[in-house]
């Protein structure tokens, strides 16, 4: 009996142990703690950065970002700020970090964008963004292409210098000194590398873009004024090269094996320079050979064009100032083809004319010619027009008396006032 009275309260005390330890679980679980901070959102690096120098100007142009590192959006952005720093030739070995671009390099520039009025309501990659308010204010729109220009003055010039990383490898010291050329190449240009971060509306940097390089060396020459032929349909714009101007004067040279690398192969872009201070860029990549062709035929307009000479240099496209100008306006002087199909039908007193129309978009109509046959080649009667002004159908009716024969042909006419060869001609007579 006392046996069984302990072994009962051992089993109440076990219980009564489990309770206190859940009622001790309970009231910690339901004891608040310290917050957790909040999630920052910050946009993603603007993409699609590319950079272009034409002469001794640096054209960047980048994609404003439209999302978070964490993929919602609308970025959490008001503006996206421009980086630059020159680095001599080589250096550095390993790819420059975000905090390198911020802290050695110079903001050139900052681009006000639109921004959410609470970053904190966002929608998920899959969910419509009309479900939270558009960015607002006066700068760019999220996703719109933004572009900077940098004037490369002295201060671009200025190399800097950066601290060793201390996490790079050392090199191998192999006791034995490197023997180098006697004569080795030319020193290389420093380089200017650029790079774009957006920065946060409570001030925080974004990661920064991927980098691009531009070579601060000279660069090419132009090329001279080009050459401007046209027909109907197209305008053939041509020029001299590097190449073509200076074979004559290597062809005395006894042949040689420079030390240096080989340039850059040139390439050639192209602008319109009708306006000479708003130069048009019609070459969407650089051209290899030196020819370009203009669809844009518009009679009695002015076209101007100018060549810049283009190489491809690290990240970068370099191009040389705008070589000089020419001008031509646009006359059109050809004339229409001459009208095929054509046919005569006699009816009592009159000749029925038809022929298939042209096609020539600046097709103005159609001239009749008539002739009264005599001894000799039909092609050798005279004819005379018998419609004052073109007409604008394919087909004429004649009123002439019966029984006497006549010659036709057809002159297509331009808006220009050019004409075409007569048709072949038609000899008919009325009943």
């Amino acid at each position: 009996m006392s046996y069984s009275g302990n072994r009962r309260k051992k089993k109440f005390s076990a219980i009564a142990a489990v309770s206190a330890l859940l009622a001790v679980a309970a009231s910690g679980c339901g004891k608040k703690g310290p917050p957790l901070p909040p999630l920052v959102k910050v946009p993603v690096p603007p993409p699609d950065l590319v950079a272009s120098r034409r002469g001794d100007i640096v054209d960047l142009q980048f994609t404003v970002p439209s999302a978070n590192t964490d993929g919602t959006r609308p970025a959490n952005v008001e503006r996206v700020e421009v980086y630059a720093l020159t680095l001599p030739p080589g250096a550095p070995a390993q790819p420059l970090s975000d905090a390198q671009i911020t802290k050695f390099g110079t903001r050139i520039d900052a681009v006000d964008v639109k921004a959410p009025r609470d970053p904190d309501l966002t929608t998920d990659p899959d969910d419509p963004s009309d479900e939270v308010e558009a960015p607002a204010g006066s700068g760019l729109d999220q996703g719109a292409v933004a572009r900077v220009e940098e004037a490369l003055g002295d201060d671009a010039m200025e190399v800097v210098t950066l601290p060793p990383d201390p996490l790079a490898p050392k090199p191998k010291d192999t006791g034995t000194p490197v023997q180098g050329p006697l004569v080795g190449p030319g020193a290389e240009p420093p380089s200017r590398t650029y790079a774009v971060v957006g920065i946060s509306t409570r001030g925080k940097k974004g990661p920064v873009s991927k980098r691009v390089v531009v070579p601060l060396g000279p660069p090419p020459p132009p090329p001279s004024a080009p050459r401007i032929t046209y027909t109907e349909r197209e305008i053939s714009v041509t020029w001299p090269t590097a190449a073509s101007t200076e074979a004559a004067a290597t062809d005395a040279v006894l042949p040689s094996h420079p030390l240096e690398p080989p340039p850059p192969a040139i390439e050639y872009t192209v602008y319109d320079a009708t306006d000479p201070q708003s130069l048009v860029k019609l070459t969407a990549t650089p051209l290899k050979e030196p020819k370009y062709t203009d669809t844009r035929i518009a009679w009695g307009t002015k076209r101007c064009y100018t060549v810049r000479a283009t190489v491809r240099a690290a990240s970068a496209t370099i191009e040389s100032d705008a070589g000089p100008p020419d001008c031509t306006t646009l006359v059109d002087t050809f004339a229409p083809a001459a009208p095929s199909g054509f046919n005569t039908i006699a009816s009592a007193g009159a000749i029925n004319l038809i022929w298939e129309p042209n096609k020539e978009s600046d097709l103005a109509g159609y001239i009749v010619l008539r002739g009264t046959p005599h001894e000799g080649a039909i092609d050798s009667i005279p004819l005379e027009p018998i419609t004052p002004t073109p007409i604008s159908e394919t087909h004429f009716t004649d009123n002439v008396a019966g029984g006497i024969s006549h010659v036709y042909a057809i002159v297509a006419v331009d808006r220009a006032g050019n004409q075409s060869a007569p048709s072949a001609r038609q000899m008919e007579t009325a009943r």
